[in-house]
């Protein structure tokens, strides 16, 4: 019984020596942190998507103390606590504005398979198998890759093989768009009205054969927009979204409905009560949905919410408001 005993307590004093030691060494050898950088990390989300181009929401804060990153860069980053870190570092926040991804193909079951594919549930390997089993070469295979590098559950496939974003979940970190091997997948910013869903630059007949729905760059969107927002690139329409207007006439006219919008219509109302009756309203739209009727000016049902009246209205009688 002595030698347990005179082994448990030499056992214990080599524990309690090698704690002692350790102790000291990790106070001796204590890698200081940065007080400025474990602050902008509390305020960071903490996704750790690496959609800002560093390892984690660790690698970004401190590219952020050291000036090496903008925090702009931070998709996920609310206005509330860009602010916040802004504020901590002595610098502007910038532009933050909200993105979320955008599923750039409309295919369903307008592009049909070239042949039955029984391969493993992913993208990437299906493209392996001569080039993708859908006929559009540039089409959503439907395989759920992108949704499996969501972090956010934001991303599920439909009954019809094409992948669908949950807006209210999406933060536009831009995981999805580095998995996807078709490039079917665009962040945009969030607020936009209208997209061209399709990222196949042929032309009309050699997109006919293989979708129904992908556009045929026949140019009419850029053709008819009022405002000069729309130009062909790569034989596909692109939107400036600084010159858009939200008026729809691109969506209107595409004859395989490529273009599709993201909000609901809005439309111009006057308030009697503040209107001069000065007549601008009628002169600057470019729909003639206004006109002056009985002493006051009236919007007629061609209004398409482009806010151009808005605008111009010398005494901010007109407002826009969702189409009922």
């Amino acid at each position: 019984m002595d030698i347990v005993w005179w082994s448990i307590i030499a056992l214990g004093g080599i524990g309690a020596a090698f704690g002692f030691l350790l102790a000291i060494a990790s106070k001796k050898f204590a890698v200081k942190k940065d007080e400025k950088v474990e602050a902008v990390r509390e305020l960071l989300p903490g996704a750790n998507c690496g959609g800002c181009g560093f390892p984690g929401c660790d690698g970004f804060a401190e590219a952020l103390v050291r000036g090496d990153a903008k925090i702009a860069n931070c998709a996920v980053l609310g206005v509330p606590a860009a602010g916040e870190i802004a504020e901590i570092l002595g610098v502007s926040a910038g532009d933050i504005r909200p993105r979320a991804a955008r599923i750039m193909c409309l295919g369903k079951e307008g592009c049909v398979n070239k042949f039955e594919y029984n391969g493993a549930k992913d993208c990437r390997a299906a493209m392996a198998v001569a080039g993708g089993f859908k006929n559009c070469r540039y089409a959503c295979l439907g395989l759920g890759t992108c949704a499996n590098a969501c972090k956010f559950d934001a991303i599920r496939m439909d009954e019809q093989g094409i992948a669908e974003i949950d807006l209210t979940k999406c933060t536009g970190c831009g995981a999805c768009v580095e998995a996807c091997p078709q490039n079917t997948i665009a962040v945009l910013d969030l607020d936009i009205d209208y997209y061209t869903a399709c990222r196949n630059p042929e032309k009309g007949k050699a997109v006919t054969s293989v979708c129904s729905v992908g556009c045929i760059s026949c140019g009419l969107c850029a053709k008819k927009c009022p405002f000069g927002a729309i130009t062909m690139v790569d034989n596909l329409p692109v939107i400036d979204y600084g010159k858009c207007r939200e008026c729809g006439v691109c969506m209107e006219v595409c004859p395989r409905h490529t273009i599709v919008r993201t909000k609901p219509v809005k439309r111009a109302i006057i308030d009697d009560d503040t209107c001069t009756k000065c007549g601008v309203c009628k002169e600057i739209c470019p729909f003639g949905a206004i006109d002056e009727v009985d002493g006051k000016y009236v919007v007629y049902d061609q209004c398409r919410g482009c806010g151009s009246c808005v605008d111009k209205c010398p005494s901010g009688a007109i407002t826009l408001e969702k189409d009922k």
